[in-house]
């Protein structure tokens, strides 16, 4: 029988421990702090208490977990995993003395989920015995186990932390150590992005979270999300990865969040945040539901190839509008990436004086010299698509605005209006997901298909930044990437080495 060790009795602590009870081995709790340990065991064997009820386990699992009173009753463990407070200098001193208390074999593991594991391995007396085991809270409930290899780790020593963490009944991941290993790190875009769409005032931070639930899936936006993390928290997190990765302009801190800290708004935890909070912790209206489809049918022409206007047409035939390929037109909708424009060339020229409706991706509306047109974006797959951005500039006619509106409405979207940008909310906060995950995977920080299990099951995300990227197509993505960098030259918008050659070549990132 596998013998546990977990040091630390607090949320995760406890939650670690009622999992290694749960998987039957014999499981020893430490805290150096006797109520902790004491809160901490009451916590576990509740846990323990109610799978045993719903029969998810045997009663004896109850048995299997033991108070440790001091590091020294850990001595017969066979992996050891600390929980403490995320103190690098803290958690070294566990592992000397760990090293000194356990035997030669013994698996030591850290839950840390942002200091280096390599940094930690080294305070070990066999640094080859240390891994990362980064579980997401509250660890009885979520899914995902990252494992975590230090440049010390032994194979054997990853292969152990796998097993233990399957048996616990986790879907394992393996990532190599760096800055946010690679579910944080693939993450932080949805709030970085975010936060520069409402420092440009592209939107409010209420339009970016209605357009990432609406148009994207998202269970909630990126300053719902914030607020809920505590936007302290977020703050510190983001200045830990530049200092970490010595100023990697993807991963500066926003100054919104150092206002928002210095003004006390950290979020739920004090009532507000980006949002105020009732006693009742309600803080927005629910969510309109979208038309539905079809009205009077249109004389339609619905240029460009690809997904998005192959998807656009289903739903344009579904909704009665007849589609035109030549000839007058009552509406001309540009669905095209058109990735030349990102060049400074013209896209093809639309037929006829109809109103014009064009794809916001590798340009800006102001960019493609069309002064009358309104701008959107949307992101496929379009079957769980609620909303549609759209755009306009003060020489649009506002006939063309309510045509564009109606014509959406017409396909079962709802409508947001935000300001004028190469992918506009959704698909910049997207997109540069699908690139950072293209740096990861470039990197060897972890697998495409890892990349995506980690974002879904640990984040919550509708679908990995690599499903995404085959749902979208790469020419969509590298070109409304380019298009930012040609607009503002700033080396956060740099697409990824790997994501430029996988479109050079006609393959996936999962290639």
């Amino acid at each position: 029988m596998t013998v546990l060790g977990v040091v630390g009795a607090g949320t995760m602590g406890a939650g670690i421990a009622q999992l290694g009870a749960a998987a039957g081995m014999r499981t020893l709790l430490h805290d150096p702090v006797p109520e902790a340990l004491e809160r901490g065991i009451t916590g576990a064997q509740a846990g323990l208490s109610k799978w045993v009820e719903k029969g998810r386990v045997d009663a004896s699992a109850a048995r299997l977990l033991e108070p440790a009173g001091s590091l020294d009753g850990l001595a017969p463990c066979d992996l050891v995993i600390e929980a403490a407070p995320e103190r690098a200098e803290l958690k070294r001193d566990l592992f000397g003395a760990l090293s000194m208390v356990c035997g030669d074999d013994v698996v030591l593991a850290t839950n840390t989920s942002s200091i280096p594991v390599t940094s930690l391995a080294s305070a070990a007396a066999r640094p080859e015995n240390v891994v990362g085991m980064h579980f997401f809270n509250p660890p009885p409930l979520m899914p995902l186990l990252e494992v975590i290899r230090a440049d010390q780790s032994a194979e054997q020593t990853v292969e152990r932390a796998m097993e233990v963490g399957r048996a616990m009944g986790k879907q394992v991941i393996v990532a190599a150590d760096g800055p946010g290993f690679l579910v944080n790190r693939c993450g932080r875009p949805f709030n970085g992005e975010g936060l520069r769409l409402l420092q440009e005032r592209v939107a409010t931070h209420e339009q970016i979270d209605r357009v990432c639930r609406l148009g994207g899936g998202f269970r909630m936006g990126p300053f719902e999300l914030m607020d809920l993390v505590g936007i302290d928290v977020g703050f510190e997190v983001a200045r830990s990865f530049e200092e970490l990765s010595f100023g990697e302009p993807r991963w500066r801190p926003n100054p919104i969040q150092a206002r928002m800290v210095a003004a006390g708004r950290l979020g739920r935890k004090t009532g507000r945040g980006y949002y105020e909070y009732a006693e009742d912790g309600s803080y927005r209206a629910e969510d309109p539901e979208p038309p539905s489809p079809g009205g009077d049918g249109l004389a339609l022409a619905l240029l460009g190839e690809g997904q998005l206007a192959d998807g656009l047409r289903d739903r344009a035939r579904s909704a009665g509008h007849e589609l035109r390929e030549g000839g007058p037109a009552e509406l001309v909708v540009d669905a095209g990436v058109h990735r030349e424009l990102a060049g400074g060339a013209e896209a093809p020229a639309p037929p006829g004086g109809a109103p014009l409706v064009v794809l916001c991706a590798a340009t800006s509306l102001a960019a493609r010299g069309e002064p009358g047109a309104v701008g959107f974006h949307v992101l496929p797959p379009l079957e769980g698509a609620k909303l549609v951005e759209l755009t306009r500039l003060p020489t649009t006619p506002s006939f063309a605005c309510e045509a564009a509106e109606r014509f959406f409405a017409s396909l079962g979207f709802l409508c947001e209006w935000v300001e004028d940008a190469p992918g506009l909310v959704l698909g910049r906060i997207v997109g540069q997901l699908v690139n950072e995950a293209a740096f990861a995977i470039g990197e060897g920080v972890g697998s495409a298909d890892d990349v995506d299990t980690g974002l879904t099951l640990g984040l919550s995300h509708p679908r990995g930044p690599v499903a995404w990227s085959d749902a979208i197509g790469l020419d969509h993505v590298l070109a409304l990437l380019d298009g930012l960098w040609n607009q503002r030259h700033e080396e956060r918008y740099r697409a990824a080495p790997l994501l430029r050659r996988a479109v050079a070549l006609g393959r996936s990132l999962r290639d």
